[in-house]
């Protein structure tokens, strides 16, 4: 209520400053919007300030993809610092390394489109829309990689905007607001709700529903996380999902899953709200329910089908086919037996492919094959799983590879339907969080050590 009140407040400051502007309506799209923000950038008062971000915003919002594109690499040409200001700046405070001189270069520094951005945020709605516009800039930038400047200092600003302090957890359930009900449906892209029975059983008494809203976005969530309740720790999906699954009190409970977590806003990528989620959601579990043990995933990988295909045909850069066969050499037999004769790796992937697999074959094979996977390549963004990244960096550990996990198409696609286990132990997820992103070092369940100690041995044996 009161966030409807201050938009309302801010249309009413727009309409009152636009009497006072003279705007541009004749000018062509982007010359027009250009003149917008430098004038927004002049220094004008609250009421014409809070009106023209407006009607930067409404010029942006009637251009289409093309006109945007050329915004985008006004701001980047344009609204980007001035060199001359910064050398001059730069050697003034070399010279007298005083708090003020330091003070005239780091205003130098800054890019003009940063105010403008600020100013922009003045706008009604002004926080929303402009998350929308790092939304599309990002789909952009692998064709326009010059944009970066522009996208740098969006996200620098929105960093600043969205950090904690100004988060809110809020549990979500079937008393929820049905509008944000629908929103959970819809911005589940990892466990896919179906249909309003399945959500109903996702929000029983053994199911929990967190999400982050921030002020300047207060119904729409940023990130949703969803646990379940249950008796030791779940290796398979199928039964977390069922929606006709009887419901576990949740005083019989010992373990909370974290089944699907999702980030909704695009136009916020690359700010990490999942890892506080996580840990306040286990915070606020152990304070609701104390005999609670375990906190861990049944987590995706989402690059894993990828990388093994590569590593077969012998185009991955570090997952080479040697090092496959080599992996594959101690079930070579059973490979060949099941698939007519072919050898290791080409026996592997056709066994994976057919629609009766014969998983007593497969699953140790798999199960080596996706600890190498997880443990050997580099750390390097495009070689390393995400959701590995993002929870072993979250300082879980990796406690146990399932294969044939999950069923569904879709698995069956990105991962052979291998899920895994990343156990949240508070005890050690400092040191775990470390050791990850100190020195790239895994911590793992004792079982997967000792299985690792030979798949290390053999991957190493095989040069590239």
């Amino acid at each position: 209520m009161k966030h409807d009140w201050l938009e309302k407040f801010l249309e009413r400051i727009a309409d009152r400053g636009r009497e006072f502007l003279q705007l541009w309506i004749e000018k062509p799209a982007v010359p027009r919007l250009g003149s917008l923000c430098r004038a927004l950038l002049s220094g004008v008062g609250e009421a014409t300030g809070t009106a023209l971000s407006r009607e930067v915003l409404r010029a942006y919002e009637r251009m289409d993809r093309d006109g945007r594109k050329a915004f985008f690499e006004m701001l980047a040409t344009e609204f980007g610092p001035d060199a001359l200001a910064i050398r001059a700046a730069a050697e003034e405070y070399i010279r007298l390394n005083d708090a003020n001189a330091l003070l005239r270069l780091i205003a130098a520094v800054e890019p003009p489109r940063q105010e403008l951005f600020r100013r922009i945020n003045m706008a009604p709605k002004g926080t929303a829309a402009l998350v929308a516009m790092r939304a599309e800039l990002l789909g952009l930038l692998p064709q326009h990689p010059e944009l970066k400047v522009v996208d740098a200092d969006m996200r620098h600003l929105l960093a600043s905007w969205f950090n904690r302090g100004f988060l809110r957890l809020e549990r979500i359930d079937w008393h929820s607001p049905a509008d944000l009900l629908e929103k959970i449906i819809h911005y589940d892209m990892v466990q896919t709700i179906k249909s309003w029975d399945d959500l109903r059983r996702r929000l029983a008494a053994d199911r929990r529903c967190f999400a982050f809203f921030h002020p300047a976005l207060p119904d729409e969530p940023l990130i949703i996380l969803e646990v379940a309740l249950v008796h030791g720790m779940a290796d398979k999906v199928t039964p977390l999902l069922d929606d006709h699954a009887p419901v576990l009190q949740a005083k019989d409970a010992n373990t909370a899953m974290f089944i699907s977590i999702n980030s909704t806003q695009h136009g916020l990528r690359g700010l990490s709200f999942g890892n506080l989620l996580i840990k306040q959601v286990a915070e606020d579990l152990q304070q609701e329910l104390p005999h609670l043990k375990n906190f861990a995933t049944l987590s995706p990988l989402p690059m894993f089908a990828a990388t093994l295909r590569a590593a077969a045909s012998d185009t991955h850069r570090e997952f080479s086919r040697a090092r496959l066969e080599a992996l594959l050499q101690e079930y070579a037999e059973s490979l060949r037996q099941a698939s007519g004769g072919e050898r290791p790796a080409e026996a592997l992937m056709t066994l994976l492919t057919r629609a009766e697999a014969p998983r007593a074959v497969l699953a140790a094979p798999l199960e080596r094959v996706a600890l190498a996977y997880l443990s050997l390549l580099p750390r390097e963004p495009d070689v390393f799983d995400p959701v590995a990244r993002f929870h072993l960096s979250n300082g879980a550990r990796l406690e146990r590879i399932n294969v044939f996990a999950d069923e569904s198409s879709v698995r069956q696609e990105e991962s052979f339907r291998i899920m895994v286990n990343y156990l949240y132990d508070p005890d050690e997820v400092i040191t775990n969080h470390e050791g990850f992103v100190g020195s790239g070092h895994i911590a793992m369940s004792r079982s997967l050590q000792r299985e690792q100690k030979k798949v290390a041995a053999i991957w190493n044996s095989v040069t590239r």
